[in-house]
């Protein structure tokens, strides 16, 4: 289990595996200049309500992990959460979908670009 803290005041856990999903989303908005919200169900000890924070270049964010190992990366996930994080409602955990492999067109004789 991780946990993602806003501006060291919001505290919301994770996954580690989802957490990883979304720390790499995040950071690739962000490093565009991209703002945009967060959207989380919170757990039914705070109210089992949800919450959305605003997330923008200058937030202050941390990703805590508990686990020592680094997930793999599914990339149909990552594309699934890109599209919520591009969307007007924002950013907000979609279920894993397979992750469905791409041919390395370099092993097929075909010189990649």
């Amino acid at each position: 289990m991780g946990r993602f803290i806003y501006e060291n005041q919001v505290r919301a856990d994770f996954e580690d595996r989802t957490l990883a999903h979304l720390q790499t989303v995040i950071t690739a908005k962000l490093r565009r200049g991209e703002s945009f919200t967060l959207t989380w169900k919170d757990d039914v000890s705070i109210g089992d309500g949800r919450t959305t924070v605003w997330l923008h270049p200058g937030c202050g964010l941390v990703f805590k992990f508990y686990g020592s190992r680094q997930p793999a990366l599914n990339r149909a996930w990552l594309e699934a959460l890109t599209y919520t994080a591009n969307s007007p409602t924002g950013l907000y955990v979609v279920p894993e979908p397979p992750d469905v492999p791409r041919p390395n067109l370099a092993l097929d004789g075909v010189r990649e670009a």
